[in-house]
């Protein structure tokens, strides 16, 4: 399917604009939980859909904001090729919901590929942007090449909307691996980390780690003979192919893993990676080489940034809690006064999702 609503979109914000209405965006729905409750007039990019432009040999997909990952990715894999970053959908299927390219790049979230491959915002090359002021403005190119300068298209990356609405978005895309093969083993998290954190100095093909509380996984991709030779080398249990790809994709991609059950909050916990065992109360799953790390915990919201800050790391309430007050970790006021100049200078009138960043931005 493909529809072009930009006409539409742009009158929306003009009286929007005009009237300083408060505008909330939204696509499918499947992150609405992520950041703060916000009030206003919806607006729905869903329905501007479409793949502009694919060139495999190129490495880059264009699509409309409202276009399925589950339709891009088909296209992708027909041609032996994927989103490196893993983007989580968070599909709800039972409604025939998937997420959104434009809300996938808003949320700025990234798999379990993330560390080893890149981030969402580092394999976004250009975006059509649809500011507060109701001006179309295009930034960045189709290759890499063409990324230079200020490259604003990164910024709308995590910008939940604030700054504005995705219309399009160029992406980097690569070969699916050629071979690819987990292996696990029984460790406690301390050993988990030491072993994470040892793999980092290695020239190992490592595509994904986990520690979910009993066992490390890891993945590793890439040519056949170098996979085989990393396996030897780092050791444990082969997981089964079915096996492997459930747990990746539908158990930490998803967020279906018994760890993320239960009614406490869910704090997402970014810290280096080779930061200690934090001292916080509650469960917690490692990802990334140890670089995020989950928290099951009802514990004093100060205290776990506090923890988190103390090794130099940020915390988010990912999930559930309290979402009336901040739910991502506190801004210096040097870099608060950075953001609401970017927020005057796109939605001068703060009209578009207000406040699901910070409250009053």
């Amino acid at each position: 399917m493909s529809k072009d609503l930009v006409a539409v979109l742009q009158d929306r914000v003009r009286e929007a604009s005009t009237r300083h209405r408060p505008l909330v965006l939204k696509g499918n729905g499947t992150k609405a939980f992520y950041g703060r409750p916000i009030h206003g007039e919806s607006l729905s990019v869903a329905e501007h859909q479409g793949i502009l432009d694919y060139q495999p040999k190129e490495l880059v997909l264009r699509a409309r904001a409202g276009t399925c990952l589950d339709e891009i990715e088909a296209v992708l894999a027909d041609q032996g090729q994927m989103l490196p970053f893993e983007p989580p959908h968070f599909a709800q299927r039972a409604a025939g919901l998937d997420a959104t390219l434009g809300g996938t790049i808003a949320c700025g979230l990234s798999g379990p590929a993330r560390p080893y491959a890149g981030a969402a915002r580092d394999l976004v090359l250009g975006a059509q942007v649809l500011t507060g002021r109701a001006e179309v403005l295009r930034f960045g190119g189709e290759v890499m090449k063409n990324v230079a300068g200020y490259d604003v298209s990164r910024l709308m990356v995590g910008a939940l909307g604030t700054l504005g609405i995705l219309l399009d978005v160029s992406v980097k895309v690569m070969p699916i691996p050629a071979c690819t093969r987990t292996l696990a083993r029984d460790c406690s998290m301390r050993e988990a980390l030491d072993r994470m954190n040892h793999w980092v100095g290695q020239p190992l093909p490592v595509t994904a780690s986990c520690f979910d509380g009993e066992r490390l996984w890891v993945r590793l991709s890439g040519a056949r003979q170098g996979v085989a030779e990393a396996a030897a080398r780092i050791g444990g249990e082969t997981v089964e192919e079915s096996v492997a790809a459930s747990f990746w994709c539908d158990l930490i991609r998803e967020q279906r893993h018994a760890f993320f059950d239960g009614d406490l909050p869910l704090w997402r916990l970014s810290v280096p990676q080779a930061a200690p065992c934090l001292a916080l109360s509650g469960p917690q799953l490692i990802e990334w080489g140890g670089a995020q790390r989950w928290l099951r915990s009802d514990e004093d919201g100060a205290r776990t940034r506090a923890t988190v800050e103390s090794v130099g790391g940020h915390a988010a309430l990912f999930r559930g809690g309290d979402r009336s007050g901040e739910v991502f970790h506190p801004l210096p006021a040097g870099l608060m006064r950075l953001h609401r100049g970017l927020k005057d200078a796109f939605d001068p009138h703060g009209i578009l999702n207000r406040g699901r960043l910070f409250a009053g931005y």
